[in-house]
């Protein structure tokens, strides 16, 4: 069965007659150079043309072989066009014998070597028998009839005791997949034998030469003289046939109980798919005629044999491009189905079969029939990520992919992984149970051979008995036909995926559009409700001083109100942040003394009727203050709040380096304002104390009004000047030499965070797709990174999740509010709000760096 064609000049003295020195008995051989002067010949030669092997070196063949046979030599090589081709001649007289001999010509190392060995008078008739063999084998209905019925045809003509069809696996081991064989000596169909047992190099040389045959296994070979050229050089007989086989292969041949062997190269698409091999228990040599009308219905063999594997191939792909279309046709009309793994499943195992589906989008998955447990179905995906993303990947053996695979193997030990978004995150997953299969081996496969008596050289092993091993955490194997056709799958599901993206990213887009216009449109009429009333107020007003004085402060209240009310509509009626009131109110009433005012605290929002109430608490304090407190003159006021344990924000308001403070003689609108909004409106507390040194104000807003940034986490913000620089805010050093990915689809807000950065001291690179940034994470080092979570039409999800992968820091960024939309795994990162600030840039970096 097998052939160790291995040359070793290193053991000559052990075997003098190494592989490219020797042909088998039963022929001669003649290597002649420039104008067919003889440069070698074979040491038997004597018998056919009566001179010693050393007289005939140097002399002209046409001294000994008819004129006849040299004109038709000449012929012969002048066919010879290809380095592999070998020409025959058939019933050629050579000596004075009568014996008609078969002749083979073919091209070695700049010379023609003839080789001839006794034949037949009268050569059969070769295309009538390839004709009635292939019409015979057209007859085979399917593949595995096919097989039998050309072993049934080779053993035919040949006669040898037994002829398999022997097919080689991609591992490069084979397998006998059909026989045709005397009664009585037993069967080798359905044996697996391993790759070593036919080597590499012998594989290569049956891609080369396709009949190889083995006489007699007891034969001494006969040397060719001389052994080496004027050059050193031994001659190559790899196409010759009457070439001697390797001692080893011999020995091989012979722990088998073999006596001759022939075998046929079955080559498809130009590869070796298979042989036909050929055993007989006694010598045997059929004719070089009968071996070429073998040769021929092998090459018709093989492509037959491509002709069906390709017919296969075809219908299967037809299947598959029906089912491609019925899952786009179904998709069309009910988008929904994608998210279906039960509806998926089916489609996908009618085309491939699986045992069970599983579907990873952005983070979400769902499962269809026998899958891994959910934690290991997340190390899968992973795992895949760092595989070839952008193709379908297969494995009959998840082990070899995560570790611990065993433990989920009677559920799911093989996979094909389809990939169908851009970035390496979403898949579709078909699954294959564990196939507990027993292999039948000829002879353990994991000892074929051993370290013998000839030094570095290798013994082949001497036990074929019948040997079976159990193959455990194995699937069935996918085939290439089933990969072809997830690749075809993997087109449409990507069509699908892309164009449901689309729709959305237009829905998304619409809906936004109808929300901000009903917002805007909400806020536009809201505002002019409230300038109707300031209007209607100051044109009512007369010229008493007193009233003058009352429409400015209703006036200014209903600014506040106003003002609170962009500021929640801002962010399309959500909370808002309580600092940007302070701001905003100390810009609006004590523009000159802005600085004066201190705030301390960590960033929160306030739900739209806490914001609305403080608001007005806010507008009370600030414009008390600027007519009769701290801000009337060089004092301070000093704002600070925190969250007690309750979660309760308590919120005061302390005056210092003003005038000397006195209690109201009386209790007006504004003090009912502080004192009592807050418990009223929000069931919280409210207290004013008119200390002489100062007014000092307290209030507790239950917890049920307030919320925190979803940038900021734990964060504390510095105490800062209302108004107050950023230089003043934040230290301008703060990312010296730092490497910042940041990932933003807008180029005015990319530029404005990129401001900010570079203040920082960072070094910066944008990107604004997913593509992008890869290409930047696989050229650079990031020390940490500013992800923006929508880009269009896609996420920065797959980003995330590979910044996890190389333990970069990162947190998001949003205008949306998308903490609940982030994936399972993301779901503890910080989310920035947008726009960008310097602010909330410097806190969201500290708390990556505490």
């Amino acid at each position: 069965m097998s052939e160790f064609d291995r040359v070793d000049l290193t053991n000559c003295d052990r075997e003098p007659i190494h592989l490219l020195g020797a042909i088998q008995p039963g022929g001669f051989l003649i290597a002649v150079s420039t104008d067919w002067i003889i440069a070698r010949v074979s040491k038997n030669i004597r018998d056919l043309l009566g001179h010693d092997p050393d007289q005939l070196i140097g002399q002209p063949l046409v001294d000994f072989v008819p004129a006849s046979l040299l004109h038709e030599l000449r012929n012969r090589v002048s066919y010879l066009s290809g380095p592999d081709m070998v020409e025959r001649q058939f019933g050629c007289q050579i000596g004075t014998s009568g014996q008609p001999y078969d002749v083979a010509v073919h091209f070695s190392g700049g010379q023609i070597v003839i080789e001839a060995e006794a034949g037949t008078a009268h050569a059969g008739d070769a295309t009538n028998s390839v004709r009635a063999m292939m019409a015979r084998l057209d007859q085979a209905k399917d593949i595995t009839a096919f097989y039998r019925e050309g072993a049934r045809q080779v053993r035919a003509l040949l006669g040898y005791d037994r002829v398999m069809v022997y097919k080689f696996a991609a591992s490069g081991a084979g397998e006998v997949v059909a026989e045709a064989v005397k009664s009585g000596i037993g069967s080798f169909l359905g044996l697996h034998y391993p790759a070593s047992d036919i080597p590499v190099q012998a594989r290569a040389l049956y891609k080369r030469n396709l009949v190889r045959i083995v006489r007699d296994v007891n034969a001494d070979p006969i040397p060719i003289i001389p052994t080496l050229d004027p050059a050193g050089r031994s001659i190559d007989l790899s196409l010759s046939i009457l070439r001697s086989v390797s001692p080893i292969h011999i020995e091989y041949l012979k722990n088998m109980g073999v006596g001759a062997t022939l075998s046929i190269s079955i080559l498809v698409d130009s590869e070796l798919w298979g042989l036909f091999a050929c055993h007989n228990y006694s010598p045997r040599s059929p004719t070089f005629e009968r071996r070429s009308v073998c040769e021929l219905f092998a090459q018709m063999f093989s492509m037959r044999l491509e002709s069906r594997e390709r017919r296969q191939i075809v219908e299967y792909e037809r299947r598959a491009r029906d089912i491609s279309d019925q899952l786009l046709g179904a998709v069309a009309s009910d988008e929904t189905l994608l998210n279906d793994p039960d509806w998926l499943g089916d489609i996908l195992t009618s085309a491939i079969p699986a045992d069970g589906v599983g579907v990873w989008i952005n983070g979400n998955y769902a499962f269809s029939g026998v899958t891994p447990p959910t934690e290991d179905f997340r190390r899968i995906v992973r795992a895949l990520n760092g595989t070839a993303a952008g193709r379908v990947f297969t494995t009959d053996n998840i082990g070899s992919l995560i570790p611990d695979a065993g433990k989920f193997a009677d559920r799911a030990a093989g996979l094909l992984a389809i990939p169908i978004s851009r970035s390496p995150r979403d898949y579709v997953i078909l699954f294959r149970s564990e196939l507990k299969q027993s292999v039948r081996w000829a002879g353990d496969p994991h000892k074929p051979i051993e370290y013998g008596p000839n030094g570095p050289r290798l013994t082949p092993r001497e036990s074929f008995e019948e040997w079976k091993e159990a193959v455990d955490g194995h699937s069935e194997p996918f085939t290439l036909s089933e990969l072809r056709v997830a690749e075809t799958l993997r087109a449409t599901l990507i069509e699908v995926v892309l164009r449901l993206a689309d729709e959305a990213a237009a829905e998304r887009r619409q809906s936004t559009a109808r929300q901000e216009m009903l917002i805007a449109e909400l806020n536009h009429r809201v505002r002019n409700i409230l300038g109707v009333i300031r209007g209607l107020i100051r044109q009512s007003q007369p010229d008493s001083p007193e009233v003058k004085e009352f429409v400015r402060l209703v006036d200014g209240r209903i600014h506040a109100l106003a003002r609170a009310h962009n500021q929640i509509t801002d962010d399309h009626w959500g909370p808002a942040p309580l600092d940007a009131l302070i701001d905003a109110e100390a810009a609006a009433f004590a523009a000159d003394r802005r600085s004066a005012i201190i705030a301390n605290g960590s960033p929160v929002l306030l739900n739209p009727q806490a914001y609305s109430t403080m608001a007005l608490v806010i507008h009370e304090l600030v414009t008390n203050s600027t007519k009769y407190g701290s801000l009337s003159a060089s004092g301070e006021v000093h704002i600070d709040w925190s969250r007690n344990h309750h979660g309760d924000l308590e919120f005061t308001w302390h005056e210092t380096g003003g005038p000397t403070v006195k209690p109201p003689k009386r209790k007006g609108f504004g003090t009912t304002i502080v004192t009592r909004s807050v418990p009223y409106d929000l069931g919280g507390s409210a207290s004013i104390d008119y200390a002489p040194d100062g007014v000092r104000a307290e209030f507790c807003i239950p917890a049920r009004h307030v919320s925190e940034p979803k940038s900021y986490g734990a964060a504390v913000v510095r105490p800062q000047r209302v108004g107050a620089s950023s230089q003043e805010i934040v230290n301008p050093h703060l990312l010296d030499r730092r490497t910042v990915l940041l990932v933003e689809d807008s180029l005015i807000i990319a530029l404005d965070a990129e401001d900010i950065l570079d203040r920082f001291g960072a070094d910066v690179s944008t990107a604004s797709t997913p593509e992008a940034a890869h290409d930047i994470l696989d050229k650079a080092k990031m020390d940490f990174a500013i992800l923006d979570i929508n880009l269009g039409d896609q996420t920065s999800f797959g980003i995330a999740d590979r910044l996890v992968e190389l333990g970069v820091p990162f947190f998001f960024a949003s205008g949306y509010g998308e903490q609940a939309s982030l994936p399972m795994q993301h779901r503890s990162t910080p989310v920035v709000q947008k726009p960008y600030t310097t602010h909330n840039i410097a806190n969201a970096i500290d708390s990556l760096f505490e």
